[in-house]
């Protein structure tokens, strides 16, 4: 999905305030030019569009900010947001143009049906739902798929096993659990763990009686 938009300088007179009640949106730009932070600011109404396609350390956005003469690929790194109005207040952009590598939030999306699950009446325990993926940013997938059908009840997958596009790797533990099935919960466990045990009957009431005698 190719996304823009079009920022202009934010200048220090500039405050976030005032530009909120007049429609516009503070924003700042990093990794343009080592340390240093380009301030910027933004239609409320093209932030808001923008946000209902891009993700936050995912989603690669083109910034043009057309009063400065910059123009480049960026990751949108955070969202700030008013507290209890739901509404935006503030947005972060990262500069991916001299970037070898970067780090994404990546969604990790099951494929399959485990066998221990439909032939047996396992249960898939997903432990894991995203991982923080590292890749070139141009080679930026949309999500990581992770085929669980030949697990069986017992196995297991961890984040080593993980099959990942070419040159990427996860930022993470190779040894991390990420899904397993899990046997199948008995009558016997279920009536344990939710309390309900059977009362003993009048006769095993009487045996216990007289055993304490």
């Amino acid at each position: 999905m190719d996304l823009k938009i079009d920022c202009t300088k934010r200048a220090a007179e500039d405050k976030p305030k005032r530009l909120r009640r007049e429609g516009t949106l503070p924003a700042v730009l990093y990794g343009h030019d080592g340390s240093n932070s380009m301030s910027l600011k933004l239609s409320n109404y093209d932030a808001e569009a923008l946000l209902r396609k891009a993700t936050v350390n995912k989603s690669v956005i083109t910034v043009n900010v057309t009063d400065g003469g910059w123009s480049g690929k960026v990751i949108l790194r955070e969202v700030q947001k008013h507290p209890w109005k739901n509404k935006i207040h503030h947005l972060s952009f990262f500069s991916i143009a001299s970037q070898d590598f970067i780090e994404v939030s990546m969604p990790i999306n099951f494929v399959g049906d485990a066998v221990g699950v439909v032939n047996n009446g396992g249960t898939l325990d997903t432990v894991m739902t995203e991982v923080q993926l590292k890749c070139p940013p141009d080679a930026i997938p949309q999500s990581l798929d992770v085929d669980v059908s030949e697990l069986e009840i017992g196995d297991a997958l961890h984040v080593g096993e993980i099959k990942l596009p070419k040159g990427s790797s996860i930022a993470a533990d190779d040894k991390l659990l990420v899904v397993s099935v899990l046997a199948p919960r008995t009558v016997a466990a279920v009536e344990e763990a939710s309390g309900d045990v059977p009362e003993a009957t009048p006769t095993e009431a009487i045996n216990v009686e007289e055993n304490i005698e």
